[in-house]
């Protein structure tokens, strides 16, 4: 073997070698699940019955200071669902870029309320009346701990002007309490706040929220009041029950109530949810929504 091909072999096993070291591994979880849902009368729903499946991809590597970047990408029903990606900086916090649920800013608490199942105007009320939220889409967000105090913000730039929000909470006061408060902006014509309290004793968790809305230059102003609590019967079974109105300023006044359990069974739940929402949108006019299913986890 002449000196040039020796030559060309120990170059490609070098980088063979060197590709490897710098290799990862993604963990793969996922779920499957058998829904029968039933909706009003008057609704043309077609097939009650539908199937479920959820995949999540995720990993990590440590830095030589210490920090850790981690990745996730989870698909629903075969669509994107969420990604992040992050930066642990240990007891600095953790920086990021999150498209999907990034679960930063405003978006840790626009919905304090326990539930077994399903939030009280989920699939009744589409619009989502009453959350102080904004767009989560590539979203920068920092999360820390300081003195007791958790700290989440986000920054969304988005074509209506940039979003963003800051959500605190408290939990030094007593064993069970918690605090939260969080305030931001969606655009430049939505000013968001919300505050409220969890407490948990036992098996009984309760939480109160206040949320506003308040639209600059209009008066479609929402101010949603929301009250929960839930029962962990024994390990494996829970019930709950909520309530979330929402003032529409100039609109009829909409009210959401929700009825949850749930029961795990190993890598097996059973979730039942019978949510209803009266003048849904601010408009006169009901609407209810039952729902039981089976969630296989993997």
């Amino acid at each position: 073997m002449n000196k040039l091909t020796k030559l060309g072999l120990t170059a490609v096993a070098g980088s063979l070698v060197a590709s490897s070291a710098y290799a990862g591994a993604l963990d793969v979880s996922g779920s499957a699940s058998i829904k029968f849902k039933s909706d009003d009368d008057d609704e043309v729903t077609g097939n009650s019955y539908s199937m479920g499946k959820g995949i999540s991809f995720s990993g990590s590597g440590e830095m030589d200071n210490g920090f850790t970047m981690s990745y996730s990408y989870t698909m629903t029903n075969a669509a994107f669902s969420s990604q992040n990606i992050m930066l642990d900086m240990g007891d600095g916090g953790s920086v990021g870029l999150g498209n999907g649920a990034s679960g930063a800013g405003l978006r840790t608490v626009r919905y304090l309320l326990p539930t077994a199942g399903e939030e009280a105007w989920d699939d009744t009320d589409t619009d989502d009346n009453g959350l102080a939220q904004h767009s989560d889409t590539n979203a920068v967000y920092y999360n820390g701990n300081f003195a007791g105090f958790g700290v989440s913000a986000a920054y969304v730039q988005d074509t209506g002007g940039s979003d963003h929000s800051i959500a605190l909470k408290y939990g030094g006061l007593m064993d069970g309490l918690t605090l939260v408060y969080g305030f931001g902006e969606d655009g430049e014509t939505v000013d968001l706040q919300t505050y409220g309290v969890q407490y948990t004793m036992g098996s009984v968790s309760a939480a109160y929220q206040r949320s506003e809305l308040d639209n600059t230059g209009s008066t479609a102003d929402e101010e949603a009041t929301g009250l929960g609590v839930s029962v962990a019967v024994n390990e494996n079974m829970s019930i709950s029950y909520n309530v979330w109105d929402v003032d529409m300023d100039t609109a009829l006044d909409e009210e959401s109530t929700g009825i949850s359990a749930s029961y795990t069974m190993g890598s097996m739940k059973f979730v039942g949810v019978s949510n209803e929402t009266e003048n849904v949108a601010g408009s006169a006019g009901d609407d209810t929504f039952r729902e039981i299913s089976v969630t296989f986890a993997f």
